[in-house]
């Protein structure tokens, strides 16, 4: 009989190509459809009300009125309902059905006028009334949820259909205030099908298909039920020996392609590539749902629930099958199928039927009945957790086998390294034999007392999931233990190793009752046993699970309950996924990822998010898009400048010339970016601004114009493949011009570029493209190239953005009512939610989300504490972080959320992240339908007051700002970053607003960079001479002026009661002068070195008295190292620190206003300076070394020297040599820092370098290394020719030299540290 249309799995066919995620969703719904029945056609019949008492069983009955034969819904026959004689969960009610039906329904209802009822329970399916198959609510929901009373009924529909012809009904939970009491009834419809038994001994059928035109679709379904973990179940075989097999392999289906073309696949073992792998445990006895769906050379694969594309050669772009062999490979019987096969279809072809009813198309070989002839299977029991075991009489008490001896033997499977396999005790008081796995390896140990006996080891990996043999043997002094048949240890004990009473397997009673036959020092067993010999005879399972052999404790027998936790993998982004019985555990290494199931990125999502952060310029990873599906792509975020650049380089950013091949018309340059297609763009989409600078140089080759107005170049941009396009950088697409052309003003001005003008020099045609629809650059195509005395190079700079949209994207909420609503959030296995929020209020809901009872809320419910609380089913839990400071300060404040099927996290700011796990084996989908509420609740209760910023769900960032602008008490963006971010500009740096962001203004700071963060510093040679003039002065000089000229209102501006000077500085020089500020009134304040090493401070603060000299304690400051000087005056009260040493206080004797100040000078004072004859030589002389960040009060001379030479206020004599005194990182903005890996999330906030993987990065890292050991070369030679020169003037000095003063007696000491390797720049002035 053909069955029902509905009963047959079917495959929804595809005449185009799609994407492959709508071809897995329709592969999943025909999942949840084609297992049962469609929704057109009713499946909803009660099963049970009609059946005889012979269909009835259970574990046992109170008594004859409580037989399980009244467990019929409504009826109130004999004493209204089953129960059994006691109440634990080892009870079950069985209901054989008859046939194999389609079930979609169970109801329950307690015992008649009773106060028995279920709570919760079990359901297991079964074809043969063994090997049971527990059905599950979820992925990971086992139990169903009972009744309240006894009188109300409780439906559960199936999510996913079930087939089977009994049923079985476990009781988890029952009222506390009576016992177990049931009446059921289960929903649905008959189940026919077509179905055949291969022996997996040489069984196989064939088909041969002839095809009248070329079909690209193959489609092919069934459903099998394998005896073995290995085998091939299909074979198709298309022109020149190609093919496809489909095999079971440690469990797991295989896709691979078989054969060769031109080469026959079909005489010996085929050559196998693998393509694909899914499924798990397949080898469990039961029913498996596969489909295989081909298109062109593209296949989705699925197993029972779970479905995988596949990317087949492309020879198999017009393949199709011509010969499809079922149950194995011709003449290859050791990789036959052995098991049933349910309802193959091929292109809706019933193949089965064919080969039963002897179709020409069809030849089968070997043993083929179409039945599923049940096969007498070996009974398992699992043993679910800690409490299970199982406790056996020894083999004298079941076998003839003499007790010198022991033989125990078991087939196991778990995924478990470590548990108890059995033990028992050795006779007259011997000891005892521990048999157990111990790191995935099984270890026997004989132990008496304290002393161990005997320690054996065997095997390995036998935490796999696979079912593995362990046999035990003791005769005649020797034991011998084994896994698998073959690895086997032996030993030779002087003692007798025979069972003394009791076999206890898995486990020992609980403490309560535990026997003084039973000690475990180990973990218990979790896993499933079957197989169980004690001596030469198999136990009997079923006896044990009727009480009539043995006793055992929280044991499921007749069914191997063990779940894949791997599969389909939890873990994302590429986790590596590992599990016990009870939990899986996601390896995040070498992701980029983080968090229980690798879903959160532990880097940023842009280079402002970074510098945010407090970062500086360096490579770092981003991930544009969170946890979403791009990858994390490494970028240089340049920092410099006002902007944030992220830069993104290609394989030729350097000027290149042209050199076309021989016969080459056009001269194709490809640009190839080390980041994916969906990486450039995602960058581009959330930019504010993107640019690629594009040169032409040019002699003799025109670029775009010709006399016929067709373009001789073009270039390549825009989303893949990119788009031609016919302008050039700077002037508008679609204009066929160059940026001369736009601005008017080029070569030729008939021609729109300066390369059209053909001239015999070199022109140039350059720009910027800032389109974002035209990037990134592609390729360049370059078309007059090739005539005689052309020559020309191009340039392609990388791609440069600056801006992020998502970062700033903010909205105020004026009132506790006023809220942004958005769709549902769909979040039903892994979520993850960020953002920025600041506030002055003391509580308000952030976010909620609602579902019929799911919903996920996250709150400020104090002003210390952040509250993120959800329920999925299991009942609301709540993730909370205390603060120590309070939270509504009006600074921004960062949450991140996360739940998963593990657990749920709550991150606020820097603090560690406080986490949630959830329940195991509990119900893991979220399930919303309401909108979702943004700054407010559905019942507009606490409502939040503040600011939310950079609200990203799942990676993907909410447009609030958008949202803002059309509701009402909602205002878009939100002022006031530096209240925040304003402790990022140090050193006397100002933090200045900008709409999105802020800005460090470094214009009243020595420091320099994008947070006032990087030293100014320079190398000053003996003739280097820095003359800073102060207001006046500038404007005064030359002009003949003298101080007695200027008005007595400009003196008092330029008279001082207090200042602060701060420098720092490194040299060998002593004595040195560091610093002298010069007076109108002849005053003035010198620093210098002594010839003692040591600090002085000069002060003349009334023209006609002595200086003051102020001496430092600090010793050997010529030393060559850094030193920091602070020196404070106010009034006549000196305070003098140096480096981190114990401040210096000095009193002056003079008035304590410093009159009139005309300038600042560093190094060498000229000769028409006014200096104090007692500095005269000493200054003359200049300072050799290196100066950094000197300050004055607000004035930094020594920036203005070296940023602005020519601003007026600053003259330079001599070589300034740019470089650094200080940290070497900061001379360069490629500073050298560690590169970490993209896996280490401790790193994702530090800069790396030296981390480009393109051709152009290791070349130029050749040709810088290359460049460096020539420089450095010659830097020695000149080295070595300046010192010669400074000793011979040096000495020079000293012979005509007269000591003015013991302290300022000249002792020049050759600075050996005045260069710098940090790419110097000088100012020749």
């Amino acid at each position: 009989m053909k069955p029902p249309h509905y009963l047959l799995p079917t495959v929804i066919k595809m005449n185009a190509p799609r994407s492959r995620s709508v071809r897995i969703c329709l592969i999943a719904l025909w999942l949840m459809l084609g297992a049962g029945t469609l929704a057109q056609d009713a499946c909803d019949s009660a099963l049970v009300s009609n059946l005889p008492p012979s269909a009835f069983r259970s574990s046992s009955q109170l008594s004859a009125s409580h037989a399980p034969v009244f467990a019929k819904l409504n009826k109130r026959d004999g004493a209204g309902g089953w129960s059994p004689l006691g109440s634990e969960s080892s009870q079950w009610l069985e209901v054989d059905l008859g046939e194999r039906t389609t079930i979609t329904a169970v109801s329950t209802q307690g015992r008649y006028g009773s106060s028995d009822w279920l709570t919760s329970y079990l359901l297991m399916f079964s074809d043969t009334g063994h090997n049971w198959k527990q059905h599950r609510l979820e992925d990971s929901i086992g139990s169903f949820s009972g009744n309240i009373n006894a009188d109300s009924v409780v439906q559960h529909k199936l999510q996913q259909t079930a087939v089977a012809r009994f049923l079985r009904l476990l009781p988890m939970g029952w009222n506390p205030g009576g016992r177990i009491g049931l009446r059921l009834e289960v929903y649905g419809c008959p189940y026919t099908s077509d179905v055949m038994s291969l022996d997996g001994e040489g069984s196989a059928v064939t088909y041969w298909w002839s095809h009248d035109k070329e079909d690209n679709e193959q489609e092919l379904s069934l459903k099998f039920k394998s005896l073995k973990n290995c085998g091939t179940l299909l074979h198709a075989r298309g022109a020149s020996a190609l093919g496809l097999s489909v095999e079971l392999n440690g469990g797991r289906v295989l896709m691979a392609v078989t054969g060769q073309q031109h080469q026959d696949a079909w005489t010996s073992s085929p050559n196998r590539r693998r393509l694909a792998s899914l499924g798990s445990l397949l080898d469990d006895q039961q029913w498996h749902v596969l489909a295989m769906e081909c298109h062109a050379a593209q296949c989705n694969l699925t197993v029972d629930q779970h479905t995988e594309s596949v990317d087949l050669p492309s020879h198999f772009h017009h393949w199709h099958i011509q010969q499809l062999s079922v149950g194995g490979f011709p003449n290859i019987p050791e990789e036959r199928f052995q098991g049933c096969l349910e309802n193959l279809v091929y292109n809706q072809h019933n193949l089965i039927a064919m080969a039963r009813r002897g179709d020409r198309r069809a030849t089968v070989t070997g043993n083929v009945t179409f039945a599923c002839s049940h096969q007498t299977l070996a009974v398992s029991a699992t043993f679910p957790g800690p409490r299970s075991f199982l406790q056996l009489p020894g083999a004298g008490a079941m076998t003839s086998l003499p007790t010198a001896g022991v033989s125990v033997g078991v087939n196991f499977r778990t995924w478990n390294r470590d548990g108890l396999l059995f033990t028992f005790r050795l006779p007259r008081q011997g000891g005892v034999v521990w048999v157990y796995l111990s790191d995935a390896r099984l270890c026997l140990r004989i132990q008496k007392a304290d002393r161990v006996l005997l320690n054996l080891q065997a095997g390995s990996d036998l935490d796999d999931g696979q079912w593995h043999s362990v046999d035990l043997k003791s005769r005649g002094g020797h034991l011998s233990i084994s896994v698998d048949k073959d690895d086997m240890a032996h030993s030779s004990p002087s003692f007798t190793v025979a069972i003394e009473k009791d076999l206890f397997v898995g486990g020992c009673p609980a403490e309560d009752e535990r026997q003084e036959d039973c000690r475990n020092p180990f973990a218990s067993f979790q896993g499933c046993l079957r197989q169980l010999t004690l001596g030469r005879q198999q136990v009997d399972l079923i006896l044990v699970q009727q009480r009539m052999l043995g006793t055992y404790s929280n044991l499921l027998i007749d069914m191997c309950g063990i779940i894949d936790r791997c599969s389909p993998s939890r873990c994302e982004h590429g986790g590596q996924c590992t599990q016990s019985w009870m939990h899986f555990h996601c390896n995040c290494s070498d992701s980029g990822y983080g968090g229980a199931t690798c879903h959160s990125s532990v880097y940023e999502q842009s280079c402002e998010a970074y510098k945010h952060n407090g970062n500086t310029s360096g490579y770092f990873y981003i991930d544009v898009d969170g946890s979403g599906p791009i990858k994390p792509q490494l970028v240089y975020c340049n920092m410099t400048e006002e902007n944030t650049w992220m830069e993104i380089h290609h394989n030729i950013t350097e000027l290149t010339p042209v050199r076309p091949s021989s016969g080459e018309r056009q001269h194709l340059v490809p640009l190839r970016y080390p980041a994916s297609e969906e990486q450039l763009l995602a960058v581009i989409g959330q930019s504010d601004h993107c640019q690629q600078e594009m040169a032409y140089h040019c002699r003799k080759s025109r670029l775009l114009n010709t006399p016929e107005g067709s373009p001789l170049s073009w270039w390549i941009g825009g989303a893949a493949p990119g788009g031609r396009q016919n302008y050039w950088a700077g002037a508008q697409p679609g204009s066929q011009q160059c940026a001369c052309g736009l601005q008017g003003d080029c070569l030729d001005p008939k021609r729109y570029c300066n390369c059209d003008a053909d001239s015999a020099e070199w022109a140039e045609d350059s720009g910027f493209l800032v389109h974002k629809e035209s990037l990134p650059v592609r390729a360049l195509v370059l078309g007059d190239v090739w005539r005689p005395g052309s020559e020309a190079a191009y340039r392609v700079g990388p791609l440069r953005c600056h801006g992020d949209k998502n970062f700033w994207n903010a909205a105020f909420f004026a009132t506790e009512t006023s809220y942004l609503h958005f769709p549902t959030f769909h979040g039903e296995l892994s979520a993850d939610i960020s953002f920025l929020f600041k506030t002055g209020a003391p509580s308000g809901v952030f976010l909620e989300n609602l579902g019929i009872r799911d919903f996920i809320r996250i709150e400020l419910q104090s002003p210390t504490r952040v509250l993120f609380s959800f329920d999925v089913g299991n009942g609301p839990l709540e993730v909370g972080v205390d603060s120590s400071s309070p939270l509504n300060d009006e600074r921004w404040h960062r949450v991140r959320v996360e739940r998963n099927v593990k657990e749920a996290s709550l991150r606020l700011d820097a603090m560690p992240a406080a986490t949630r796990q959830a329940p195991i084996d509990g119900h893991i989908h979220l399930q919303l339908n309401s909108q979702l509420f943004i700054g407010g609740t559905a019942s507009r209760q606490k409502g939040f007051r503040g600011c939310i910023r950079s609200l990203q769900l799942n990676g993907a960032t909410l447009d609030l700002e958008e949202r803002a602008r059309i509701t009402p008490g909602v205002r878009p963006g939100c002022p006031g970053h530096c209240d925040s971010y304003g402790a990022l500009c140090r050193n006397h740096g100002r933090c200045m607003e900008r709409n999105n962001g802020f800005h460090c203004d470094c214009d009243q700071s020595a420091y320099d960079g994008v947070f006032c963060q990087s030293e100014l510093s320079a190398i000053f040679k003996p003739t280097t001479s820095v003359h800073y003039a102060f207001q006046m002065e500038a404007s005064e000089r030359g002009s003949g002026n003298v101080s007695a000229k200027l008005p007595s209102s400009i003196l008092s501006d330029l008279s001082l009661r207090a200042e602060n000077v701060s420098l720092s500085f490194r040299t060998n020089q002593s004595p040195a002068l560091l610093l002298f500020v010069s007076s109108y009134q002849r005053e003035y304040l010198a620093l210098l070195i002594n010839k003692h090493d040591k600090l002085e401070v000069h002060y003349k603060l009334h023209g006609n008295k002595e200086a003051e000299v102020l001496r430092s304690q600090a010793k050997g400051l010529a030393d060559g190292r850094l030193h920091m000087v602070v020196v404070s005056r106010v009034m006549d009260a000196v305070s003098l620190q140096i480096d981190q040493s114990t401040r210096e206080d000095f009193n002056l004797t003079s008035d304590g206003e410093f009159n009139g100040i005309r300038s600042l000078l560093l190094g060498k004072v000229q000769e028409s300076e006014e200096v104090d004859p007692n500095l005269v030589r000493l200054s003359s002389l200049g300072f050799s070394g290196c100066l950094s960040v000197v300050r004055f009060n607000s004035v930094s001379p020594l920036k203005e020297a070296l940023l602005r030479p020519h601003g007026g206020t600053v003259h330079i004599s001599g070589p300034l040599v740019r470089s650094n005194c200080g940290s070497p990182a900061e001379s360069s903005p490629y500073a050298a820092h560690n590169t970490p890996h993209p896996s280490d999330p401790s790193s994702s906030g530090q800069p790396l370098v030296n981390a480009m993987r393109t051709d152009s990065a290791l070349i130029g890292g050749v040709i810088a290394v290359i460049i460096f050991v020539t420089a450095a070369v010659l830097a020695m030679a000149a080295k070595f020719l300046y010192r010669r020169k400074e000793t011979y003037r040096n000495q020079e000095v000293k012979s005509g030299q007269q000591d003015v003063s013991q302290d300022l007696a000249f002792e020049h000491q050759a600075d050996s540290q005045n260069t710098s390797g940090q790419n110097p720049k000088e100012y020749f002035i």
